[in-house]
């Protein structure tokens, strides 16, 4: 039996939960029947209404209403309707009265459903005819409406596209109802983070350790980390960010102009180290790079986020927006360019649904770094984002035309797909508390998404896929070469070695084998981007100097960026937009529609089901308990 891989690999699936089927195959199973895409049949489920109406089968002899409660009841929308509406019909003088009342609306009797649990019947009929049954005691009259499994737990949802076809919709659910107060903090090194509703009460620490004269409050007066924060864990009701339970640490790094001081930003790595037990911080966002270009074991900025790294703090870094169009661009710049951390690139999504037309933003660093090894490692929707932003921030004034009312605004750039990928972590470590950075980062990569169009090494090993990523049981380590050098330094904390490191890499070009030989990597469809054998190389190194350089060199560029795509945007819109379908899209896409936290896909992205009517079957029974979510 063949198995549909974790990436979602053109394979079949095949399990109790969803038959067989790859992409735009038929699924098939007893709880989902058969069908491709929207075309799902749904379980009938028996609801008994709290009303007392047992009385309904005492007998067929009405007797006087002396409750508060109407003798009879029709649906205002039902009176007020047109056309042939779907109806239930139930009858205080029991199952043969409902009968006599439905053919009495000129509805044959083989078009009527028995509902004798509830001494009710189901039919088509048109609405002028209820009108007929206006006075009519005994008798209630509701919609034969769609219906959702109860407890269909979700309650959020986005008018932009991205959180669907990334998969952090259908995480949402399991979100809510079991890993709200579990979920890891994640710290955005940022502009600041302006407490708003969007966060509730999740902004749990806001901190400035920026030393550019003037920058002293904990304002967002740039308007970018609260973006950035936005689309990590907002849950704004209809603008939920990738993970809306997870706690914010704020860390301003950045004044108004968008820029910080690189050692304010290895200053906020301290704060974190020093506070991430008091505040359970697991991730930290980087939507920003430095200016110098240099070797990763050489730059302090790349020092100070492994040092998070090796003390279980993931690192999410954005790849940076000088990508060019006639091919890679390089990735340069720290943390960005630092082998351990997860960077980021950004995809746009097309204005679809469909994987099949992603693009790497043409924008999006991607290549080798100063030291041979190819990023980003994965790739998250960046372009044309929408989420909140500080009234009065100077982006506002300086992107007017993106703005979306007062308060949201609409930004491209890798800086926006880090944090997609950051509250995804958050949510994979709610889930597996126990996992290491290197397991988080392996399995982020074993279940993302090959971008199909353009060069497949510009998104890394691909487009990130939040369901398959949080249910993930596989965990291979791509950093596996790396941590052979990793020991204890003199004060017990872990460092990495870089002179046995570069003396191993400079002996043989086959040092990094091993963080591709696990098994686990093998089911992958990587044929296309040969990433096993094109994850290092040694192509650059021969432009680089290998005499030390002093730190003195640095000095002159203490100067950080945030990594925002300037004059990329779609003027006067609102983003991509989800279509009215996007729920029922997403629960159906073989890429990222799998069971997550003991719900089926349709379930957690909270899309209806709808009840059909069918003359000839008996009367609805609950679903089996085993197929109950």
């Amino acid at each position: 039996m063949s198995q549909l891989n974790e990436r979602g690999a053109n394979s079949e699936r095949n399990s109790a939960l969803w038959g067989t089927g790859g992409r735009g195959g038929d699924r098939s199973s007893v709880l989902w029947g058969k069908g491709g895409r929207g075309a799902v049949v749904a379980c009938v489920f028996a609801f008994v209404l709290a009303a007392p109406l047992a009385a309904m089968a005492k007998s067929n002899t009405a007797t006087a209403n002396t409750s508060p409660i109407a003798s009879s009841f029709i649906a205002p929308s039902l009176l007020n309707a047109s056309g042939k509406v779907d109806v239930i019909i139930q009858s205080w003088g029991g199952l043969a009265d409902a009968n006599a009342k439905a053919t009495g609306l000129g509805v044959f009797q083989k078009d009527i459903k028995q509902l004798s649990l509830i001494n009710g019947v189901a039919l088509t009929v048109p609405a002028s005819q209820l009108k007929k049954l206006q006075g009519v005691p005994g008798i209630i009259v509701t919609p034969d409406s769609t219906m959702q499994v109860a407890g269909s737990v979700s309650t959020l949802s986005s008018s932009q596209l991205w959180p669907y076809e990334s998969g952090n919709a259908a995480v949402w659910a399991g979100d809510l109802s079991t890993y709200a107060g579990k979920t890891p903090a994640i710290a955005v090194v940022d502009s600041g983070v302006q407490n708003r509703s969007d966060f509730g009460n999740r902004l749990i620490a806001s901190v400035n350790v920026s030393t550019i004269a003037g920058n002293t409050s904990t304002d967002d007066q740039r308007g970018h980390g609260t973006f950035v924060a936005g689309i990590a864990a907002g849950a704004a009701s209809d603008l939920a960010g990738a993970s809306p339970v997870a706690p914010i640490v704020s860390v301003k790094v950045m004044d108004q102009n968008g820029q910080a001081k690189t050692s304010d930003v290895i200053t906020a790595c301290q704060w974190i180290l020093d506070n991430k037990a008091k505040y359970n911080i697991r991730v930290a966002n980087f939507s920003l790079h430095s200016s110098y270009a240099t070797n990763f074991y050489r730059d302090p900025l790349d020092q100070a986020v492994e040092k998070l790294w090796f003390n279980n703090v993931v690192v999410v870094a954005a790849a940076g927006n000088y990508g060019v169009a006639t091919g890679p661009s390089g990735v340069k710049y720290s943390p960005g360019n630092d082998p351990f951390v997860i960077t980021v690139g950004a995809v746009d999504l097309g204005n679809s649904m469909r994987s099949n037309d992603d693009t790497v933003a043409p924008w999006s660093a991607w290549g080798y770094t100063n030291d041979g090894f190819m990023k980003p490692d994965v790739s998250a929707p960046g372009r044309y984002m929408v989420g909140p932003i500080a009234p009065g921030s100077t982006l506002t004034a300086q992107k007017a035309s993106n703005m979306i009312g007062t308060d949201r605004i609409q930004l491209s750039g890798t800086s926006f797909a880090a944090p997609v990928v950051s509250g995804t972590v958050a949510d994979m470590l709610a889930r597996h508390p126990n996992w290491s950075p290197d397991q988080v980062k392996g399995a982020l990569m074993r279940t993302a998404r090959a971008v199909r169009i353009g060069n497949p090494l510009a998104a890394g090993l691909g487009e990130i896929t939040a369901t398959r990523a949080v249910g993930s049981t596989i965990t291979p380590n791509p950093n596996a070469g790396l941590d052979r050098f990793v020991s204890a330094g003199t004060n017990g904390s872990s460092v990495f070695d870089a002179t046995s490191w570069a003396s191993a890499a400079k002996a043989s070009m086959s040092w990094n084998s091993m963080s591709w030989a696990d098994q686990s990597w093998s089911d992958q469809s990587w044929s296309d981007q040969a990433w096993a054998a094109m994850s290092w190389a040694d192509m650059s190194w021969s432009d680089m100097s290998w005499a030390d350089m002093s730190w003195a060199d640095m000095s002159w560029a203490d100067v950080t960026n945030e990594d925002a795509a300037e004059g990329d945007g779609l003027n006067g819109s609102a983003g991509y937009v989800a279509p009215t379908t996007v729920a029922l899209d997403a629960a159906t896409d073989p890429d990222t529609a799998v069971a997550v936290d003991g719900l089926d896909p349709m379930t957690a992205l909270g899309v209806p089901v709808t009840t059909t009517v069918d003359p000839t079957a008996t009367d609805p029974v609950t679903a089996p308990p085993a197929l109950l979510p």
